[in-house]
């Protein structure tokens, strides 16, 4: 429970400086960018290579999977 709560919480903060981003003018492939390599900076520092290309190996599963692709609701 503690960690959907902090995952919650850090979608939201990652929401907020998204919509600052796009409010500056920058565009959403630089900032997703700018995101991907701060995350993958910070894994590899704390947790090193191996988790960081797990998480990649993770994260391809889910597009190709295509849980990132926009709710298309249906009539």
């Amino acid at each position: 429970m503690v960690r959907e709560e902090k995952r919650l919480t850090a979608v939201e903060c990652h929401n907020e400086a998204w919509a600052e981003g796009l409010s500056a003018g920058i565009e959403a492939e630089i900032i997703a960018e700018a995101a991907l390599a701060t995350a993958f900076a910070e894994i590899l520092r704390n947790n090193g290579e191996d988790a960081a290309l797990a998480l990649l190996d993770r994260m391809r599963e889910k597009v190709v999977a295509g849980e990132f692709e926009p709710v298309r609701v249906r009539h």
